[in-house]
């Protein structure tokens, strides 16, 4: 049922204002887009954004609202384009001429032109985001609607404004938002618009790599971003654009032995994993934990499909692909690094005896990241074995415990020696050199072999033996 009642949110001071304003500079004014199809739908926005369309000058507008609302921003002027920002109670306010548009076959930015709002309409990608709400006295909350997008939001279908070539053609993003919009809100694209999506797919290549990533970003913020990256291999996207997935398709068979079709396994885990965390890298590590596993698989008559160093292959894919598509090649690129090469550690430990000396290491290896790691591989247990999948998720339970337990006897996450080099050199007399870095070592492996506690003390005692087999003397105090 659509919430079709605007007069609470037009009561607000926000749009009073903004109404109030416009008469005073006898300028036609709506609120249009992706703000007024929410409110029908009922649906709350993460990031708070209200479009505004003017018959004459958006800036003028803007400008003269900020003047009016208290602790609004500076308003951000884009001349080209006859639009103005600006920020109110940490909502965007956006404020646009109303503008005909002509593309240019090789490029997705516009020529613009001014031009009435059944112009700024017809240049909207979906009918449901073409929708204005008047703010005028005389019109106050008429609802415009020429495409007939309230019936397309009550049928939950995604159709353009115009003939569907044309507007994917013109601005090729808009198929991205398509498939990201029908992921969001559980929309169907309709036919003629799915066919003109697979037909022009390859427009895709003028879009700055950075925009295509926002939009796949949205799509893996969804509830069950599979529904979206399924819908991106149907009409023809997503080899453009993540061919390492692509490249997991396909089950082979080779002397009757198969392996599972790390395509669709890819996708059930990211799904798994958004029902337990809202991290964005942690589900991209979801999405490309078993990339590798194209690279590395191999037959072999003695031990069937193997995939040797998949997670190796794999966190040096990650960079590749994330330097491709222009993403940040910094603490985000390394997390989602290590977590693909990390991916099976915890698998291991839960499919045999967990040992304390198992644990610790896996604890020193994942550092803070340890519970992240934990929650990739409980979301890599696919299987439609009832009793396997409760087996292997106890076995993760039990891991989860153990680490608790020998991190609270052993802090061993972040770890730091309990004996410095500077210590070091100082008991030996020594400066800078090989000795203090083997000393060190043999420290740290003691520890994480339970030898030792990771206590002063017993670490210091554990130098002044290490020192003696390398043919050190101590210094006497």
């Amino acid at each position: 049922m659509l919430k079709t009642d605007f007069k609470e949110i037009l009561s607000s001071q926000l749009f009073k204002t903004v109404s109030e304003t416009a008469d005073e500079l006898g300028l036609e004014t709506y609120v249009i887009g992706g703000f007024v199809r929410d409110h029908l739908l009922d649906r709350k926005r993460k990031n708070a954004d209200i479009d505004f369309v003017v018959i004459g000058s958006g800036i003028e507008l803007a400008q003269e609202v900020q003047k009016r609302l208290p602790m609004a921003t500076k308003v951000q002027v884009f001349k080209t384009y006859g639009t103005a920002m600006l920020k109110w109670e940490d909502i965007s306010l956006e404020f646009v001429g109303a503008r005909k548009e002509s593309y240019a076959p090789e490029s997705r930015n516009p020529e613009v032109t001014e031009g009435s709002l059944q112009d700024d309409q017809n240049r909207r990608d979906f009918t449901i985001n073409a929708m204005a709400i008047s703010l005028n006295k005389e019109t106050y909350g008429t609802l415009l609607d020429p495409f007939n997008g309230l019936a397309d939001l009550e049928k939950g279908i995604l159709r353009t404004p115009l003939e569907p070539g044309i507007t994917y053609s013109d601005d090729p993003l808009r198929m991205l938002r398509a498939v990201r919009f029908a992921s969001q809100l559980n929309f169907t694209i309709e036919k003629e618009s799915l066919d003109a999506i697979k037909e022009h797919a390859d427009r895709i290549s003028i879009i700055t790599k950075e925009r295509c990533v926002d939009e796949i970003n949205k799509i893996m913020q969804c509830d069950q971003p599979s529904f979206g990256f399924l819908l991106l291999d149907d009409v023809n996207l997503l080899p453009l654009l993540l061919p390492e997935l692509i490249d997991l398709k396909g089950i082979e068979e080779v002397e009757g032995q198969s392996h599972k079709d790390n395509f669709y396994h890819t996708f059930e885990v990211v799904d798994n994993i958004c029902r337990t965390t809202d991290n964005l890298w942690l589900r991209w590590a979801a999405l490309l934990h078993d990339i590798g596993k194209a690279p590395t698989k191999r037959f072999h008559k003695k031990n069937g499909w193997t995939f040797h160093g998949h997670e190796f292959v794999g966190a040096k894919m990650v960079y590749k692909l994330f330097k491709r598509m222009k993403m940040p090649l910094n603490e985000k690129m390394k997390f989602v690094q290590k977590m693909v090469l990390m991916s099976s550690r915890p698998i291991v430990i839960a499919e045999d005896l967990v040992t304390d000396s198992a644990v610790r290491r896996l604890i020193f290896d994942a550092g803070e990241n340890i519970n992240d790691l934990i929650t990739l591989c409980e979301a890599d247990i696919t299987t439609k074995n009832p009793k396997r999948f409760e087996r292997y998720h106890n076995n993760f339970k039990i891991v989860r415990k153990k680490i608790e337990e020998v991190e609270e006897r052993d802090h061993v996450r972040n770890f730091q020696p309990p004996v410095s080099g500077e210590q070091i050199m100082e008991s030996f007399g020594l400066g800078p050199s090989k000795a203090i870095g083997q000393i060190k070592e043999a420290i740290k492996e003691a520890i994480l072999e339970g030898v030792i506690p990771n206590e002063t003390e017993a670490a210091f005692e554990l130098m002044k033996v290490e020192g003696q087999k390398l043919g050190l003397k101590l210094i006497e105090k």
